[in-house]
């Protein structure tokens, strides 16, 4: 996305959890590109004109991490805003967040993703997230379903 848009763009953000189930760890990516780069967040990106949400929730994370999931929850929507110095949106996306279970693979860095790590959620402070990632790495912790979660 070209900075200062005219519009919104709609993207989404996948939080993927794998087991063991009484100690889910939780998949992160570090931003390869504006907005944000170098900073820590979830795997997604742009969703594309024809492709459902859940479709490129699953795509965005097999192109950034090489990781295949299965996509499970709706989570919820988040507005990302950046503002320039002079207070003018430089970008704004529209987030749909979804909770997704690997599936296979091993975790490579690819397309837009300089970095990639699975994290255990008791030590997600060290990744200075954002407040909104955090929220929603929380509400898919609280939906986990124990029976989904596969380990390595």
């Amino acid at each position: 996305m070209s900075a200062y848009p005219d519009r919104p763009v709609v993207g989404v953000g996948v939080v993927v959890v794998r087991g063991p189930a009484d100690c889910p760890e939780v998949l992160l990516i570090q931003r390869g590109k504006a907005p944000r780069a170098g900073s820590w967040s979830l795997p997604g990106g742009k969703q594309q004109l024809g492709e459902s949400s859940r479709t490129a929730a699953a795509r965005e994370v097999l192109e950034e991490t090489g990781l295949s999931v299965e996509i499970a929850d709706l989570l919820d929507v988040v507005d990302s805003l950046t503002h320039d110095e002079a207070g003018r949106i430089s970008y704004h996306y529209s987030l749909i967040d979804f909770l997704a279970y690997w599936r296979g693979g091993d975790p490579v860095a690819a397309s837009d993703a300089a970095d990639v790590q699975w994290a255990n959620p008791g030590d997600l402070a060290r990744f200075s997230l954002w407040q909104e990632t955090e929220k929603m790495i929380a509400l898919a912790l609280s939906r986990l379903d124990p029976s989904k979660i596969e380990g390595p």
